[in-house]
């Protein structure tokens, strides 16, 4: 099933668990591969990017499994560093085993990787980094080879938060010898995530979620039990679709401390939201108020949400302006969305400015990439009359039953 049938203009009401993280998830499974032993990772969401990279682990020699209380992964018998091309290519994230098999084998081969298709998205930073701790690369047959006899500790400062750099060098540090002082870390709760399940297996790491991280490596890793947080995209998701639609939610288990960015954007386009221990309370206002939005690493707008909040502001009031920092092409639902009646006008390849209008109506749309595949369903939702929103394996990437999770909440949506 590769699309969602859509019958919009129903509000939201009722409650919705939110799944477990995504992004935490494939970096904490991958950092499995430096634990020489048995670890149950709990509450991994059942999306085709974890299965993904539980097939990645299992080629590699991994013993892995899913149980009733998540996924056991035992790589005591790993061995190589080569990952098969087809889970690369279409896996952006499997980027982030090459710190931790550099660390667990010493060499790896790997396919350039691949994934959502939302700008460039160069790997220099992580080569950039990984070179200062002793690992060589070359590209042979197509293929990027990395080598090192020996990790060694750096001090190293990255011009740019990147995500998966931080988390290849906080792997590498977890395996090389001596002490890697990292400046300019991304500061996103994922990373915070990562070094909580390192620390839990024996590692040394100080300063996680700030921009300076210090990794004392060398330490053997002991397998343990680890619960990976809900999703604050989905979550985001879900917040944000609500403003859109018009109704009123509970978003049960949403990580409420990692959502201030978010649940500010939807204030001030109107909404109300209330925090507690249990999740977030969410009611929509008559219709989403403009706002000036800017995309920036954590703790700003996340990149991930900046979709979801075009498609809200298409039907809302006024002009809401949008400047996307991170990728310079992450605009690509707006002219699916100018199917639906949305006008939006695109200065640059950067910014947009939505004029909101009164109805969007349905109709058939391509999903692209993951999280502009999710806005448009949630267009769908806001729109009049039926949407179909074709493409949806992106979607299946980061969202365990998004039909399911808006039926919970009284829309009309199916996978067809």
């Amino acid at each position: 099933m590769d699309s969602i049938r859509i019958q919009g203009g129903i509000a939201l009401q009722g409650k919705v668990r939110i799944q477990g993280s995504k992004n935490a998830s494939l970096p904490v499974l991958a950092a499995t591969l430096l634990v020489r032993e048995g670890s149950v990772i709990r509450n991994c969401p059942r999306i085709t990017d974890v299965f993904s990279m539980v097939s990645l682990l299992k080629s590699l020699g991994c013993s892995v499994c899913w149980q009733e209380t998540g996924i056991f992964v035992d790589s005591s018998n790993v061995r190589k560093g080569k990952m098969p091309r087809e889970a690369v290519t279409g896996m952006r994230s499997s980027l982030c085993l090459l710190g931790a098999l550099i660390g667990r084998c010493g060499e790896v081969a790997m396919e350039y990787p691949g994934g959502c298709v939302i700008g460039e998205r160069p790997i220099d930073l992580h080569l950039t980094a990984l070179s200062q701790m002793g690992v060589t690369f070359r590209e042979a047959g197509g293929q990027l080879c990395a080598s090192a006899d020996r990790l060694q500790g750096a001090h190293i400062i990255l011009p740019f938060p990147s995500v998966g750099a931080t988390e290849n060098i906080i792997l590498a540090g977890v395996a090389a010898e001596g002490e890697t002082v990292l400046e300019g870390a991304a500061r996103e709760p994922e990373i915070l995530t990562l070094c909580r399940y390192l620390c839990c297996c024996g590692a040394c790491i100080e300063g996680a979620g700030s921009s300076k991280i210090v990794v004392r490596g060398g330490r053997r890793l002991c397998g343990t039990e680890f619960r990976v947080p809900a999703d604050r995209i989905v979550a985001g998701t879900y917040l944000l679709g609500c403003i859109g639609v018009g109704g009123s939610v509970f978003l049960e288990h949403a990580p409420v401390e990692e959502l201030d960015a978010v649940i500010l954007t939807a204030e001030q386009m109107g909404g109300h939201v209330c925090r507690s221990r249990d999740g977030l309370y969410v009611q929509a206002p008559a219709r989403p108020l403009p706002v000036k939005l800017v995309t920036s690493p954590y703790p700003g707008f996340p990149t991930d949400l900046q979709s979801v909040a075009l498609a809200v502001s298409s039907g809302g009031s006024g002009c809401t302006d949008i400047e996307e920092t991170i990728f310079e092409n992450r605009f690509r639902i707006a002219e699916d969305l100018k199917k639906m009646g949305a006008c939006i006008e695109q200065a640059d390849s950067r910014r947009v400015r939505v004029r909101g209008v009164e109805k969007l109506h349905g109709t058939q749309v391509e999903a692209r990439e993951l999280r502009g595949g999710a806005a448009l369903v949630t267009a769908g939702l806001m729109a009049e009359g039926e949407s179909l929103v074709r493409g949806c394996s992106f979607i299946y990437r980061g969202y365990e039953n998004i039909c399911r999770d808006f039926r919970e909440l009284g829309a009309r949506v199916t996978s067809v």
